[in-house]
Protein backbone atom coordinates (compact mmCIF):
# COMPACT_ATOMS: atom_id res chain seq x y z
CA UNK A 1 0.00 0.00 0.00
CA UNK A 2 0.88 3.50 -0.90
CA UNK A 3 2.09 6.14 1.65
CA UNK A 4 -1.21 8.13 0.71
CA UNK A 5 -3.15 5.13 1.09
CA UNK A 6 -1.84 4.90 4.83
CA UNK A 7 -2.10 7.88 5.69
CA UNK A 8 -6.22 8.06 4.69
CA UNK A 9 -7.81 6.50 7.80
CA UNK A 10 -5.33 9.28 9.83
CA UNK A 11 -7.14 11.65 7.75
CA UNK A 12 -10.57 10.82 8.00
CA UNK A 13 -10.27 10.51 11.72
CA UNK A 14 -8.40 14.16 11.87
CA UNK A 15 -11.46 15.08 9.81
CA UNK A 16 -14.26 13.78 11.54
CA UNK A 17 -12.45 14.96 15.01
CA UNK A 18 -12.82 18.33 13.67
CA UNK A 19 -16.29 17.64 12.81
CA UNK A 20 -17.33 16.35 16.04
CA UNK A 21 -15.64 19.37 17.84
CA UNK A 22 -17.26 22.14 15.58
CA UNK A 23 -20.90 20.45 16.68
CA UNK A 24 -19.97 19.75 19.55
CA UNK A 25 -17.21 21.66 21.22
CA UNK A 26 -15.08 20.24 24.13
CA UNK A 27 -16.50 21.47 27.41
CA UNK A 28 -14.96 21.82 30.81
CA UNK A 29 -16.20 19.27 32.94
CA UNK A 30 -16.14 21.82 36.23
CA UNK A 31 -16.82 25.39 34.63
CA UNK A 32 -18.25 24.29 31.29
CA UNK A 33 -16.58 26.54 29.35
CA UNK A 34 -15.39 25.63 26.02
CA UNK A 35 -11.83 25.01 25.98
CA UNK A 36 -8.72 22.68 23.99
CA UNK A 37 -8.55 19.31 25.28
CA UNK A 38 -5.29 18.83 24.75
CA UNK A 39 -4.92 21.72 27.36
CA UNK A 40 -5.99 20.11 30.16
CA UNK A 41 -8.05 16.85 29.44
CA UNK A 42 -11.69 17.44 30.92
CA UNK A 43 -10.85 20.17 32.93
CA UNK A 44 -10.05 23.65 31.43
CA UNK A 45 -6.68 25.09 32.47
CA UNK A 46 -8.49 27.61 34.45
CA UNK A 47 -10.00 25.30 36.77
CA UNK A 48 -6.97 23.22 37.06
CA UNK A 49 -5.29 25.89 38.54
CA UNK A 50 -7.58 26.47 41.05
CA UNK A 51 -7.38 23.46 42.76
CA UNK A 52 -5.42 24.16 46.16
CA UNK A 53 -2.96 21.62 47.19
CA UNK A 54 -1.98 20.41 50.79
CA UNK A 55 0.93 23.06 51.60
CA UNK A 56 4.27 21.92 52.96
CA UNK A 57 5.69 20.88 55.17
CA UNK A 58 3.60 17.66 55.65
CA UNK A 59 3.84 14.56 58.13
CA UNK A 60 5.98 12.10 56.80
CA UNK A 61 3.38 9.73 57.63
CA UNK A 62 -0.44 11.09 57.15
CA UNK A 63 0.24 13.78 54.46
CA UNK A 64 -0.97 16.53 56.53
CA UNK A 65 -0.09 19.88 56.41
CA UNK A 66 0.76 20.29 60.34
CA UNK A 67 3.90 18.44 61.10
CA UNK A 68 4.34 17.36 64.55
CA UNK A 69 8.37 18.62 63.72
CA UNK A 70 10.45 20.66 61.64
CA UNK A 71 11.33 18.38 59.13
CA UNK A 72 7.94 16.65 59.11
CA UNK A 73 7.80 13.35 60.89
CA UNK A 74 4.90 11.72 62.82
CA UNK A 75 5.23 12.25 66.51
CA UNK A 76 2.08 11.64 68.89
CA UNK A 77 1.62 15.64 68.41
CA UNK A 78 0.49 15.35 64.89
CA UNK A 79 -3.37 15.76 65.05
CA UNK A 80 -4.10 14.09 62.02
CA UNK A 81 -2.33 11.13 62.47
CA UNK A 82 -3.65 9.96 65.44
CA UNK A 83 -7.13 8.62 63.67
CA UNK A 84 -4.46 6.51 61.64
CA UNK A 85 -4.54 3.20 63.41
CA UNK A 86 -0.60 1.20 63.00
CA UNK A 87 -2.03 -0.79 59.56
CA UNK A 88 -2.34 2.41 58.18
CA UNK A 89 1.36 2.99 56.84
CA UNK A 90 1.16 6.16 55.05
CA UNK A 91 -1.54 8.42 53.80
CA UNK A 92 -1.48 11.09 51.07
CA UNK A 93 -4.05 13.54 49.17
CA UNK A 94 -3.49 15.59 46.71
CA UNK A 95 -6.06 18.71 47.48
CA UNK A 96 -8.15 20.79 49.68
CA UNK A 97 -11.96 20.30 49.05
CA UNK A 98 -12.94 23.66 50.53
CA UNK A 99 -11.61 25.78 48.93
CA UNK A 100 -10.77 25.83 45.42
CA UNK A 101 -11.57 23.95 42.54
CA UNK A 102 -10.91 20.59 44.01
CA UNK A 103 -14.42 19.86 45.09
CA UNK A 104 -16.04 20.79 41.72
CA UNK A 105 -13.68 18.54 40.39
CA UNK A 106 -14.08 15.54 42.38
CA UNK A 107 -18.53 16.19 42.09
CA UNK A 108 -17.91 16.05 38.37
CA UNK A 109 -16.64 12.38 38.32
CA UNK A 110 -18.64 11.62 41.67
CA UNK A 111 -22.30 12.97 40.85
CA UNK A 112 -22.14 14.11 37.46
CA UNK A 113 -20.83 11.48 34.64
CA UNK A 114 -18.19 12.85 33.90
CA UNK A 115 -15.98 9.39 34.14
CA UNK A 116 -13.09 11.10 32.10
CA UNK A 117 -12.11 13.20 35.20
CA UNK A 118 -10.88 10.06 37.01
CA UNK A 119 -7.57 10.70 34.44
CA UNK A 120 -7.19 14.25 35.77
CA UNK A 121 -7.43 13.28 39.13
CA UNK A 122 -4.92 10.12 38.55
CA UNK A 123 -2.16 12.08 37.21
CA UNK A 124 -2.77 14.60 39.93
CA UNK A 125 -2.26 11.78 42.33
CA UNK A 126 0.68 9.83 40.51
CA UNK A 127 3.08 12.99 41.66
CA UNK A 128 2.27 12.69 45.59
CA UNK A 129 5.54 11.93 47.22
CA UNK A 130 5.65 8.64 49.10
CA UNK A 131 8.09 7.39 51.71
CA UNK A 132 10.47 5.02 50.59
CA UNK A 133 9.22 1.88 51.87
CA UNK A 134 5.55 2.39 50.29
CA UNK A 135 7.23 2.94 47.08
CA UNK A 136 8.94 -0.21 47.54
CA UNK A 137 6.55 -2.75 48.68
CA UNK A 138 3.18 -1.78 46.98
CA UNK A 139 1.66 -4.37 45.81
CA UNK A 140 -1.52 -3.50 44.17
CA UNK A 141 -4.04 -0.80 43.95
CA UNK A 142 -7.24 -1.55 45.57
CA UNK A 143 -10.09 0.80 44.99
CA UNK A 144 -12.95 1.37 47.94
CA UNK A 145 -15.97 -0.42 46.94
CA UNK A 146 -19.34 0.74 46.24
CA UNK A 147 -22.64 -0.97 48.00
CA UNK A 148 -24.63 -2.92 45.43
CA UNK A 149 -27.48 -0.33 45.82
CA UNK A 150 -24.52 2.63 45.15
CA UNK A 151 -23.29 1.37 42.67
CA UNK A 152 -26.43 0.69 40.66
CA UNK A 153 -27.96 4.01 41.08
CA UNK A 154 -24.30 5.26 39.91
CA UNK A 155 -23.52 3.52 36.77
CA UNK A 156 -19.97 2.76 37.91
CA UNK A 157 -17.16 3.54 41.25
CA UNK A 158 -15.53 6.41 40.67
CA UNK A 159 -13.10 4.97 42.88
CA UNK A 160 -12.17 1.91 40.15
CA UNK A 161 -12.02 4.99 37.66
CA UNK A 162 -9.06 6.56 39.80
CA UNK A 163 -7.29 3.59 40.51
CA UNK A 164 -7.61 2.79 36.50
CA UNK A 165 -6.19 5.53 35.27
CA UNK A 166 -3.44 5.52 38.40
CA UNK A 167 -2.06 2.20 38.11
CA UNK A 168 -0.32 2.50 34.67
CA UNK A 169 1.76 5.46 36.25
CA UNK A 170 2.84 3.36 39.53
CA UNK A 171 3.14 0.32 37.23
CA UNK A 172 0.74 -2.13 40.01
CA UNK A 173 -2.07 -3.60 39.04
CA UNK A 174 -5.60 -3.00 40.04
CA UNK A 175 -6.99 -5.43 42.77
CA UNK A 176 -11.29 -4.50 42.69
CA UNK A 177 -12.17 -7.76 44.21
CA UNK A 178 -9.85 -7.72 46.81
CA UNK A 179 -12.50 -6.32 49.11
CA UNK A 180 -16.16 -5.83 48.84
CA UNK A 181 -18.69 -3.66 50.96
CA UNK A 182 -21.01 -6.91 52.62
CA UNK A 183 -23.68 -4.29 53.86
CA UNK A 184 -24.85 -0.40 52.71
CA UNK A 185 -24.20 2.95 54.47
CA UNK A 186 -25.78 5.59 55.24
CA UNK A 187 -24.19 8.97 54.19
CA UNK A 188 -21.43 10.30 56.83
CA UNK A 189 -22.39 13.47 56.16
CA UNK A 190 -24.10 14.63 59.00
CA UNK A 191 -23.04 12.37 61.46
CA UNK A 192 -20.44 12.97 64.37
CA UNK A 193 -17.18 11.51 64.18
CA UNK A 194 -18.58 8.22 66.33
CA UNK A 195 -21.21 7.67 64.58
CA UNK A 196 -19.08 7.63 60.98
CA UNK A 197 -17.08 4.77 63.04
CA UNK A 198 -20.13 2.98 63.69
CA UNK A 199 -21.96 3.81 60.62
CA UNK A 200 -18.78 2.01 58.64
CA UNK A 201 -17.60 -1.10 61.05
CA UNK A 202 -17.83 -4.05 59.37
CA UNK A 203 -18.84 -2.81 56.37
CA UNK A 204 -15.88 -4.51 54.40
CA UNK A 205 -14.87 -7.75 54.01
CA UNK A 206 -11.81 -9.19 51.93
CA UNK A 207 -14.07 -12.56 50.13
CA UNK A 208 -12.27 -15.62 50.93
CA UNK A 209 -11.52 -16.22 47.77
CA UNK A 210 -9.07 -13.36 47.59
CA UNK A 211 -7.43 -14.26 50.39
CA UNK A 212 -4.54 -16.34 49.69
CA UNK A 213 -3.56 -13.44 46.86
CA UNK A 214 -3.71 -10.83 49.49
CA UNK A 215 -2.30 -12.71 52.32
CA UNK A 216 1.21 -10.59 53.60
CA UNK A 217 0.55 -7.60 51.01
CA UNK A 218 1.03 -4.14 51.20
CA UNK A 219 -2.21 -2.90 49.86
CA UNK A 220 -2.55 0.93 48.93
CA UNK A 221 -6.72 1.94 49.01
CA UNK A 222 -8.24 4.09 46.73
CA UNK A 223 -10.66 7.04 46.84
CA UNK A 224 -11.74 10.19 45.63
CA UNK A 225 -12.04 12.11 49.34
CA UNK A 226 -11.33 11.32 52.68
CA UNK A 227 -13.18 13.88 55.48
CA UNK A 228 -12.20 12.23 58.94
CA UNK A 229 -10.73 8.81 57.88
CA UNK A 230 -13.91 6.45 59.32
CA UNK A 231 -14.62 4.42 55.89
CA UNK A 232 -10.94 4.22 55.34
CA UNK A 233 -9.99 2.80 58.29
CA UNK A 234 -12.84 0.76 58.15
CA UNK A 235 -11.49 -0.90 55.08
CA UNK A 236 -7.93 -0.69 55.57
CA UNK A 237 -8.95 -3.30 58.65
CA UNK A 238 -10.91 -5.28 56.60
CA UNK A 239 -8.12 -6.02 54.29
CA UNK A 240 -5.50 -6.48 57.42
CA UNK A 241 -7.99 -8.80 58.90
CA UNK A 242 -8.34 -10.50 55.22
CA UNK A 243 -4.49 -11.38 55.45
CA UNK A 244 -2.95 -8.06 54.11
CA UNK A 245 0.19 -6.73 56.29
CA UNK A 246 -0.02 -2.88 55.78
CA UNK A 247 -2.22 -0.82 53.99
CA UNK A 248 -1.61 2.64 52.75
CA UNK A 249 -4.20 5.30 51.68
CA UNK A 250 -4.45 7.65 48.64
CA UNK A 251 -6.98 10.53 47.77
CA UNK A 252 -7.41 12.83 45.29
CA UNK A 253 -9.20 15.37 47.82
CA UNK A 254 -9.31 15.77 51.68
CA UNK A 255 -12.91 17.30 53.46
CA UNK A 256 -13.11 19.39 55.79
CA UNK A 257 -13.54 17.71 59.40
CA UNK A 258 -17.30 18.14 60.66
CA UNK A 259 -17.05 20.73 63.25
CA UNK A 260 -14.05 22.54 61.87
CA UNK A 261 -14.98 24.22 59.70
CA UNK A 262 -18.20 25.79 57.55
CA UNK A 263 -19.88 23.30 56.17
CA UNK A 264 -19.34 22.14 52.33
CA UNK A 265 -21.25 22.80 49.10
CA UNK A 266 -21.30 18.27 48.78
CA UNK A 267 -21.97 15.94 50.04
CA UNK A 268 -18.75 13.59 49.14
CA UNK A 269 -19.45 10.82 52.03
CA UNK A 270 -22.49 9.19 49.90
CA UNK A 271 -20.33 6.54 48.92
Amino acid sequence: MSPWGRGVPTALRTLGAGVRDLLLPPACAVCRAPHRPEAGGVVCPRCLAGVVPLAWPQCARCGHPEPAAADGTWSDACRWCRRWPSLVRAVRSVAWMDPGTGGPVVHALKYEGWTAVAVVMARAMARLAWPPDVVAERAALVPMPLSAVRQRERGYNQAERIAAALAPAWGVPVWPWALRRVRHTVSQVRLTPSERVANVTGAFAVPPEGMARVAGAHLVLVDDVVTTGATAVAAAAALVAGGARLVSVVTYGRAPDPGTSAPFDYDFDRT
